[in-house]
């Protein structure tokens, strides 16, 4: 398997997710979110999870 970003940056913990109804606006929401600063992504993050915790086990 080729490496992913995953492995390249070294994430290991879910600390934001979003749920969408369509893979289209899942798509349209993540395009938008690459073009944001990285203080925004920041904001948007502890807004939701102010302790940065996994949240991996809260999917299921």
């Amino acid at each position: 398997m080729t490496p992913g970003f995953t492995a390249k940056y070294g994430c290991n913990q879910l600390v934001w997710y979003e749920e969408h109804l369509s893979i289209g606006t899942a798509i349209q929401r993540e395009k938008s979110l690459k073009r944001w600063y990285r203080q925004w992504k920041i904001e948007l993050i502890e807004a939701m999870n102010p302790d940065w915790r996994d949240l991996y086990h809260e999917l299921w």
